[in-house]
């Protein structure tokens, strides 16, 4: 049977990253809308490379070649071929520019929508820091090129959407669709669950600030049995420099690391928590870019009181003092601060976190943005009036 849509993504899935659970709401989105559709992403030597789940293929891309940009380019030319092959498809959905190039390259009848959730012009550097200013600017004219080609453009922040307008797409063409989170999870409890807690879960990339939550808890000695969970999407190797920093400080005893865990097991504690904390930084890749945090909604979805680093992207989710606290980046001694003020005062705490319930069932819960994502595929297919 041929299917009507595809939705492709140069990432790993599914996986503990933040992207993989984006990937399954949004393609997800897409695929109750069609009642079908083919998913196009990476994967690995654990993962199948041919997947069906009811009326959804999975296919995935497992080469495993060691250079980024190299694997890129092989992604999209195995992508292009499966395009190819594939007459039916009246709209793709895709959320990166390697997917882009094999996507829009072509003569095609199905209508497209490009998901912004980062440029690689400035995702990139971070990861690779050796790459050349002409690699750059070749990647700034692939991004460009996505841009112009798509039909459609969305983004999950405000400043995404203003950052691309400086970047001279039309206004018209972007539409601000944010992160959300589930409303309904289910709990257990943690067997070796420490009673007094503060979590922060994610990546572990520099641009996280996970250096400066670690300075702001050694200003939290005094504090009995209070722990920091690290919750890292990444392998432990990634947590070494973290570590070390915590040795210096003399608090890496009270600092409990998990590693990629189940999206259940992180979620048990993260809700446990006193409070789950988004230390950050102040980068071009923070500022200039923009984003949108899915550890924020998720630890608010929890009525886990959020303490966030005051940037503009923060803003769009956290209004400060009313559900979540905000500090001022890259001041550890700041941020320790406030962490003090909501575990000596936890009725306050407690408020804060409900409210930020309240924000994600008003504002931000994925059923919401499914239904603005299918307002947006109404609008460019036939489909949703036959």
């Amino acid at each position: 049977m041929e299917y009507k849509s595809l939705y492709a993504a140069f990432d790993l899935y599914p996986s503990s990253k933040g992207a993989a659970t984006h990937i399954h709401h949004m393609s997800k989105a897409l695929f109750d809308y069609f009642g079908s559709g083919y998913l196009y992403v990476l994967g690995n030597d654990r993962l199948p490379v041919y997947q069906k789940e009811e009326n959804i293929e999975i296919l995935r891309f497992n080469e495993l070649i060691p250079n980024y940009l190299q694997r890129a380019e092989a992604f999209g030319y195995h992508l292009s071929s499966f395009i190819s092959e594939h007459k039916n498809l009246e709209l793709v959905h895709f959320r990166d520019i390697w997917s882009g190039l094999a996507i829009l390259d072509t003569e095609r009848k199905y209508k497209t929508v490009y998901e912004i959730n980062a440029l690689a012009s400035i995702e990139l550097p971070y990861r690779y820091p050796y790459l050349s200013k002409k690699t750059l600017e070749k990647i700034k004219d692939i991004e460009n090129y996505c841009i112009q080609k798509s039909d459609q453009v969305i983004c999950p922040s405000k400043s995404i959407k203003e950052n691309l307008i400086k970047l001279k797409v039309q206004e018209q063409k972007i539409q601000v669709i944010s992160n959300g989170a589930d409303l309904d999870m289910e709990f257990h409890e943690i067997i070796d669950k420490p009673s007094n807690y503060i979590v922060y879960f994610g990546a572990l990339q520099y641009w996280q600030g996970i250096d400066d939550l670690i300075k702001a808890f050694a200003g939290l000695k005094d504090f009995d049995n209070l722990k920091l969970v690290i919750c890292s999407s990444n392998r432990p190797s990634f947590s070494k420099p973290y570590r070390k920093l915590a040795e210096k400080l003399n608090i890496d005893k009270n600092i409990i690391w998990k590693f990629q865990l189940p999206k259940e097991e992180l979620f048990d504690w993260v809700k446990h928590a006193k409070l789950s904390v988004a230390p950050l930084k102040d980068t071009e890749r923070n500022i200039l870019q923009g984003f949108s945090p899915l550890k924020i909604f998720e630890s608010m979805a929890l009525k886990t009181p959020v303490v966030a680093t005051d940037i503009p992207s923060i803003r769009e989710i956290i209004i400060d003092k009313e559900n979540g606290r905000l500090v001022r980046p890259d001041r550890p001694s700041e941020l320790s601060r406030v962490i003090r003020f909501m575990l000596d005062y936890p009725d306050y705490a407690v408020n804060i976190g409900n409210n930020g319930r309240k924000s994600i069932e008003n504002n931000f819960s994925w059923p919401q943005k499914i239904r603005e994502l299918h307002e947006i595929y109404s609008k460019l297919t036939k489909f949703g009036n036959q």
